[in-house]
């Protein structure tokens, strides 16, 4: 799968202002991935929220860690513009930065936490970007993201199917590929699970507006270019209709996974494409004098 990182950005932007009317299921998940801290003793002093969006979690992360300094990073500068409204006029506020998950413009081992909501599913090369995470995190930090399973939208991909072979729903990773790329990029003692959450619609059109207006359509660089006509949009949601509710109301499947891991020690190498890299700082290095 190649995303096309553009079409990405320009999604999202058009949807920063449609964004927080429609985006209940990510909140949730939000909230959920806040959760997941409860219980551990751990103050970061830096924060990142990577992929903010509207800035609604690092208001909360703002909130949660009195004493910290909060990032939030986005692609879509229109996201960083609605996540600027919720800083506050005085005393804490957070940061916002223009940035790419795949090529971030933070220095090396400069972050305690790394929270990402929900993103990591618009990054074309997955391991790629949790060695660029693992870079930016500082020894013992904390990694902690969601993204989006294979069974998400199965629905909507199934109703598709039927009409044509091109991709109009993203294709998403699973557990194991994720447990594995972690491990690739070298964090230490991974944790992750899944939940299955299930939302419903009035009709097959109202799932795929709300995904428009969330910013969360296909990206693909293969995807099929331009208007889709009505006949096919017609066969889209008759196929659907074969998962309609007693009540008749129409379910989406959204596979959410969690995964949480630790940056290890200083000077534990990172796999890439070169081979096994290590770094470590110039005032870790003893130097022997005769």
């Amino acid at each position: 799968m190649t995303l096309d990182t553009i079409a990405v950005a320009r999604a999202f932007s058009r949807a920063a202002t449609s964004y927080d009317r429609h985006a209940v299921l990510q909140r949730e998940v939000g909230e959920r991935l806040l959760g997941r801290l409860d219980g551990l003793i751990f103050n970061p002093g830096l924060i990142l929220d990577l992929g903010c969006g509207t800035g609604v979690q690092a208001q909360a992360l703002n909130q949660r860690f009195g004493d910290a300094r909060v990032v939030a990073m986005d692609l879509a500068l229109p996201m960083l513009d609605a996540a600027s409204s919720r800083r506050g006029w005085w005393k804490k506020r957070f940061d916002c930065v223009a940035g790419n998950a795949t090529a971030l413009p933070l220095a090396e081992a400069s972050f305690d936490l790394i929270y990402s909501n929900l993103m990591l599913q618009w990054c074309d090369d997955l391991a790629g970007t949790l060695a660029s995470l693992r870079r930016v995190l500082k020894p013992g930090g904390l990694l902690l993201v969601s993204t989006f399973g294979r069974d998400t939208l199965a629905e909507l991909r199934q109703a598709w199917a039927g009409v044509n072979d091109s991709p109009h729903v993203g294709r998403f990773t699973d557990v194991q590929r994720m447990g594995s790329a972690l491990t690739r990029a070298g964090f230490s003692e991974p944790v992750l699970d899944t939940d299955w959450i299930t939302t419903t619609y009035s009709s097959p059109k109202h799932l795929m507006r709300e995904l428009k207006d969330i910013g969360a359509t296909n990206a693909e660089a293969e995807r099929q270019r331009g208007l889709t006509g009505p006949r096919r949009l017609r066969q889209v949601i008759d196929n659907y209709e074969q998962f309609v509710q007693a009540d008749g109301r129409y379910p989406a499947t959204w596979e959410v996974v969690y995964a949480s891991a630790w940056a290890p020690d200083e000077g534990q190498p990172i796999r890439t494409e070169r081979g096994e890299e290590a770094s470590v700082s110039v005032a870790s290095l003893k130097v022997r004098r005769r």
